[in-house]
């Protein structure tokens, strides 16, 4: 062991006289270790906000999107789609059509998004089929007939008082002319299923039909699709892919990809994040004042020791280097006991759902907690080097001592 860390870890086990001095030392590794708790558990709620929220909504959606842009319908949209879905990085491809619709049962009436889909393409683009927690989704009809089948979300079957089995009525926004006027176009679908993807966006306002179903409902031509949608297979590279899909689909059509889709919520969660590092990262600075405290502490009362080490030979980097070894292990410790205590309150948080959500406003129903290993080592990096920092006035200063007049009176 070397004569400064040796030096350096007797004085941290202080005897009865330096009392105080042991107080403070053991108040600032407290510090430093709630400043990383803190800065993790915050780090750690931001992330799982933001991962939890991404992976319900990309087990819903799709990656990329392609329309036209005027929002008419895409005739062509087989032949379109194979030569779409070839392109580098996409994993597969589907037809839609996306429309608001008005749903009724009995009393009850909710506005909700129609989505048709072709079931064995959709399968290739989303999870949606996965997240089915009442029904057979297998039931949706590949042809319409007088009452075809539908997928609703939870929170949609449950303001409506939908069970799997029972009858709505689906009214379409756009109305058929008739000899008393333009009446309202509408069918009778049975609920063969009902999902929950966990965002409250999805589970109260989305339901599922069968793409001849949605085209014989809203009227839309047969072999007509409003959308196509794509799957990636690197879900960052999205945009990159998106842009690609645009350029081969040519003029009049626009790409769009889940990014840019959400992109007000995810720039929100990410300002939030730097938000809550930069609040709370100012508690490990404060602490590491702490460290200031017990080495300049140590100074004053370790003068005698620093003269005679220095009479004896000892260079003032020496002297030096025993007080920023100290200040290291104060804020090691605190670092070591932080990081602990920060990834375990984390796993505890988010395991048993401890903190629970209304899920109408916060789009899940409870707060999940991720910590990231970048996250980890940034946060333990940045404690360790404001440690380091609070280190060295105390040092600088006991290399400075003069050890004749810190002899003089002795």
């Amino acid at each position: 062991m070397k004569f400064e860390l040796f030096v350096a870890l007797r004085y941290l086990k202080a005897k009865r006289k330096q009392a105080v001095i042991s107080v403070i030392t053991a108040i600032s590794v407290l510090g430093v270790a709630a400043g990383v708790m803190s800065l993790i558990i915050a780090l750690a709620l931001s992330t799982g906000f933001k991962e939890d929220i991404q992976q319900k909504i990309l087990g819903a959606t799709s990656h990329v999107l392609l329309r036209k842009l005027d929002n008419s319908g895409m005739g062509n949209y087989r032949e379109l789609l194979r030569e779409l879905a070839s392109s580098p990085h996409v994993m597969g491809g589907a037809p839609a059509i996306l429309e608001p619709a008005f749903l009724t049962h009995g009393m009850y009436s909710h506005g909700a998004i129609i989505k048709g889909i072709d079931p064995s393409w959709e399968k290739s683009v989303s999870d949606i089929f996965r997240h089915v927690v009442k029904g057979d989704p297998t039931q949706l009809s590949a042809a319409g007939g007088r009452s075809g089948k539908m997928i609703l979300g939870q929170q949609l079957a449950e303001d409506l008082a939908l069970e799997v089995g029972d009858y709505a009525t689906v009214i379409a926004p756009h109305g058929r002319l008739s000899p008393v006027g333009l009446t309202p176009r509408y069918l009778r679908f049975e609920v063969a299923a009902i999902f929950r993807v966990g965002l409250w966006d999805y589970d109260s306002n989305y339901a599922y039909l069968s793409l001849p179903d949605a085209q014989r409902l809203l009227p839309v031509p047969q072999d007509v699709a409003t959308s196509l949608h794509f799957k990636v297979d690197d879900i960052y590279r999205a945009q990159e892919v998106a842009a690609e899909i645009q350029e081969r689909a040519g003029h009049g059509f626009v790409a769009e990809n889940w990014i840019q889709q959400n992109r007000p919520l995810f720039s929100a969660l990410k300002l939030e994040k730097i938000a809550m590092f930069i609040t709370i990262g100012l508690i490990v600075f404060v602490a590491s004042l702490n460290i200031v405290t017990t080495l300049t502490l140590m100074v004053m009362e370790k003068n005698r020791d620093i003269a005679i080490v220095t009479a004896m030979g000892g260079t003032p980097r020496s002297v030096m280097l025993v007080f920023v070894l100290q200040g290291l292990i104060i804020g090691l410790l605190g670092t070591a006991l932080g990081s602990a205590l920060g990834i375990g309150v984390s796993y505890f948080l988010d395991a048993y759902r401890v903190i629970r959500l209304e899920p109408d406003i916060y789009a899940i129903p409870y707060v999940p907690f991720r910590v990231k290993a970048l996250d980890f080592t940034v946060v333990a990096l940045l404690a360790v080097v404001i440690s380091f920092l609070a280190t060295l006035y105390p040092a600088r200063s006991a290399a400075r001592l003069n050890p004749v007049e810190a002899l003089r009176y002795e």
